[in-house]
């Protein structure tokens, strides 16, 4: 049964009644009630208890005169009472090291984990927002209503950025950007593998990267100009100036000279545009000749739109933009039953914000969606939650066995705003230790967590003053939730109850459900979200590749090399040894190797019509039997037959399908527009396989042979039993016939 006054009447008091004397009236009140409640029973009780409640409120009572005293009641934040404060809660957090280890435990590794969750978004929504009129640069890329799937695609041919200049004079810049595998740089004889950019000279004013040494209008103006980053001057000629000395870049027998003209800052992590160095893009291959065709797809261009027009504006006028010199696209779509988009559109020329080029993983975006990372802060916030809700219950729990002592503190005169500073100091205190300890450890396990998300973290970013104030309100938002809560139940126990031995918390109350039920709710939903994440991971771990990856060792070349020659010595060496079962040689590896270097290269062309495009794989002899793939139909390549190192290929079985013949083997294809007579044959189809990550999207491939082309990655399969003696077998092997740097297996 009930045995408390009415709790509207008490809330009653608690407002109107003057503070002074709110604690006695309110003890004497209590302990008439309980009088009451034994003789008369519970609707008298409560009768007499609300009429002394009105006869106690104004103007029934007058506030106390404040009257002189010898020893004035000290304020709370006075310099002497924030030093008891501390004092008595150092003593009482000594008193009760197991809750405070438990408390400090939970929090700092909830901040620690909350560091590298808010560190890591950070680092992702902040991607190229460090240019200067940012919000007016846009890449280009290409629309395509195609009737079997709408598709995008942010590669351009060279002839597009002039046509745009000279069709549209009012655009700010236009920038190309050309970028492939790393080059040969070559300095005084020593060599160096260098990520070279082929651009205009827009990019130095387009873009906001320092430039450290140079002018941004002229450190392009000829074509053997190079800007180097501030890592490649530091490199390549460590304490000298840079400036006016002579780079070789290129292989053997197709080098060229540039001389140094700047030195940029090396673009910071978080830009979609990173390099080594910078040339002007005419020196592309071919540049002239590819610069007439509208269909060599092969970089990125970027403008610079004026401020008074807007995207929407500016995509409008791109239509008749697109009719003008890619009727041919327009014309193929039609020809396939194509229908407008919302926007109306067959195929256009589209803008994408250079804040949003990142995340669009359709274009050619590299970064997560940016729905993911909206998720890691709620992650992060749900975590940082669940501590603060153990930490509130832990309090309220043990307040029980405080309650003797706050109820004495009142008893000699201790004010409920003392008793609710001093409490909350302990909690801050607690806080304040924990988050100190997950900054250490957030420190200590931050080079193992950029190694194992391949990430580039950096705790200085927490300096930085937006950062600073996160910390701050983020800190003092735990402080007063976790311990501000508790400490305000405390303060709020009344001493006759508790010198009595009759403290409770009387009922558990909406707000303590509540949290209950919404620590145990965020933990079993973080729990069936690690689980589910697990189970997703193993997936992509069991799922097949099409391919037996096992007992097979990537070595990447490099440019150092001739590949070919290194592959034909190592074939000769390992001819003998029972150990190896196959040999091969790709441009492309099997995903990331440990030379962290992923490239990807397509096709495109149009056949009966319909447009076709799949991923072109250069090979070696015996790929397929290196990476165990068996042939559906066909032969494989073979070295005794000339013209499969011409004009012969192997398909897979998604790119047989879009050819859309019954029996691909040994027929010929070439594309619609090109008039030479040169044609293809497909000599065999293989399974499908993945030849890149799973979280890419599959195409159909291509795979040819060319004695031109070099060779980037080494492939050998060994048998399973020797294979942990292999590796060892195939540095020693590598040491000989390339003898130029360090063995390095993917």
């Amino acid at each position: 049964m009930r045995r408390s006054p009415p709790r509207w009447a008490e809330q009653l008091l608690i407002w109107l009644h003057p503070s002074e004397t709110l604690e006695e009236v309110q003890g004497d009140l209590d302990e008439l009630y309980t009088y009451w409640y034994r003789r008369a029973g519970e609707p008298q009780a409560s009768l007499r208890y609300v009429l002394n409640v009105i006869s106690a409120l104004p103007p029934f009572v007058r506030r106390r005169h404040s009257q002189s005293s010898e020893y004035p009641q000290p304020s709370s934040l006075h310099p002497s009472m924030l030093s008891n404060y501390l004092k008595i809660a150092l003593r009482t957090l000594w008193r009760s090291k197991g809750h405070v280890a438990i408390n400090v435990i939970g929090l700092a590794v909830a901040f620690c984990i909350c560091t590298f969750l808010f560190l890591t978004s950070y680092l992702q929504l902040t991607f190229d927002s460090f240019h200067t009129d940012g919000d007016r640069i846009f890449q280009t890329y290409y629309f395509s209503n195609d009737p079997e799937k709408p598709s995008k695609s942010g590669t351009m041919p060279l002839a597009l950025l002039p046509a745009l200049k000279a069709d549209f004079p009012e655009l700010e810049a236009g920038v190309q950007i050309v970028q492939g595998r790393k080059s040969l740089v070559e300095y005084k004889g020593v060599y160096f593998d260098k990520l070279i950019t082929l651009t205009d000279p827009d990019f130095l004013t387009m873009f906001s990267f320092p430039m450290l040494k140079g002018s941004r209008t002229g450190a392009l103006h000829d074509l053997s100009s190079i800007v180097i980053s501030d890592d490649m001057a530091k490199a390549v000629f460590g304490t000298d100036d840079p400036m006016g000395k002579t780079l070789l870049v290129g292989s053997n027998g197709d080098q060229k000279q540039y001389i140094v003209t700047g030195v940029m800052a090396t673009p910071p992590y978080n830009s979609s545009i990173q390099f080594d160095a910078l040339v002007r893009v005419e020196n592309v291959p071919n540049y002239q000749a590819r610069k007439q065709n509208w269909y060599d797809n092969s970089h990125r261009v970027f403008l610079k739109l004026p401020a008074q027009i807007s995207q929407a504006t500016f995509e409008a006028r791109l239509k008749a933009f697109t009719q003008k010199y890619l009727a041919q696209n327009l014309d193929n779509l039609k020809k396939k039953g194509a229908k407008p988009d919302s926007q109306g559109d067959l195929f256009a020329i589209r803008l994408q914000k250079l804040a949003n080029v990142h995340f669009d993983r359709d274009i050619d975006g590299r970064g997560a969606p940016i729905a993911m990372i909206y998720v890691l802060l709620g992650i992060a916030f749900f975590i940082l939650l669940i501590a603060c809700i153990n930490f509130i219950n832990l309090s309220i729990a043990r307040s029980f066995m405080r309650a003797r002592e706050v109820g004495v503190r009142k008893s000699l005169g201790a004010l409920k705003t003392q008793l609710f500073v001093q409490i909350w100091s302990e909690s801050t205190l607690i806080c304040l230790v924990g988050f100190g300890i997950g900054l250490l450890l957030a420190y200590w396990l931050l080079p193992a967590f950029n190694a194992s998300f391949q990430t580039r973290l950096d705790l200085h970013h927490l300096f930085q003053p937006g950062f600073i104030g996160l910390i701050v309100g983020v800190f003092a938002l735990v402080t007063l939730l976790a311990g501000g809560y508790p400490a305000w139940q405390m303060a709020a126990f009344k001493p006759v109850e508790v010198l009595k031995g009759k403290i409770s918390l009387k009922r558990p109350g909406f707000l303590r459900n509540s949290l209950i039920v919404t620590q145990f709710s965020l933990s079993t939903l973080l729990a069936c979200a690690t689980i589910i994440a697990l189970q997703q991971v193993d997936f992509l771990r069991e799922q097949p590749l099409g391919f037996q990856k096992e007992q097979v060792i990537s070595i990447p070349v490099g440019n150092q090399v001739n590949g070919r020659q290194v592959l034909q010595r190592m074939r000769n060496i390992l001819a003998a040894d029972p150990t190896v079962v196959a040999v091969t040689g790709t441009d492309i590896n099997l995903g990331r190797g440990k030379d962290r270097v992923s490239s990807r290269s397509s096709v495109g062309f149009t056949f009966k019509g319909r447009e076709i495009s799949s991923d072109l794989l250069l090979v070696d002899y015996d790929y397929f039997k290196t990476l165990n793939i068996k042939l559906l139909a066909g032969r494989d390549f073979n070295p005794t037959y000339a013209a499969d190192s011409v004009n012969r290929v192997v398909v897979t079985a998604s790119m047989a399908k879009l050819l859309r013949e019954k029996n691909p083997v040994g027929m010929f294809y070439r594309d619609d527009a090109d008039t030479s007579g040169a044609q293809t044959q497909i000599i065999g189809v293989v399974p499908d396989f993945h030849l890149y990550s799973l979280a890419d999207q599959a195409k159909p491939i291509t795979i040819h042979i060319s004695h031109a082309e070099p060779i980037r990655y080494i492939f050998v399969r060994v048998s399973p039993q020797s294979l942990a003696n292999s590796m060892d077998r195939m540095k020693q092997i590598w040491k000989a016939p390339v003898g130029v740097y360090g063995f390095v297996s993917g």
